[in-house]
């Protein structure tokens, strides 16, 4: 059997990295925080929000580089362990976050103007 495709939205994978990275509980419309404190889903938004990708990118644990070539492109490469994750394009926001969703080794939506890769690394 070949491998089956499957289509994983922003909303999903947001959901995924609020469980994963943040540590949050996922509820009907919202985020669930330590202490019983909660966030609208609405307001959590790293694909979209730089303040949001960045809040990713710290709690990862794990190395980060974001770099403007002179072309102008960003880049954002983030290491979590033996893992790297790449993505460059814009918005800076999106390119951020789906360098953060490849590291995990998840699977990132795609959408024209971001390439991404992701790679297990051999470097300790």
């Amino acid at each position: 059997m070949g491998r089956r495709e499957r289509t994983v939205t922003a909303d999903q994978l947001t959901a995924i990295l609020a469980t994963r990275v943040m540590g949050w509980k996922v509820g009907p419309d919202r985020f669930i925080k330590a202490g019983r404190a909660w966030l609208p889903k609405w307001r959590f938004n790293p694909f979209d929000r730089l303040d949001d990708a960045f809040l990713l990118l710290d709690r990862t644990g794990g190395f980060y580089a974001l770099t403007v070539d002179p072309a102008g492109i960003f880049t954002a490469e983030v290491r979590i362990g033996d893992r790297t994750g790449k993505a460059a394009g814009d918005p800076k926001p999106r390119t951020t976050t789906l360098a953060v969703v490849r590291a995990l080794d998840l699977e990132a939506p795609q959408r024209s103007g971001t390439r991404t890769s992701g790679a297990k690394s051999d470097k300790p």
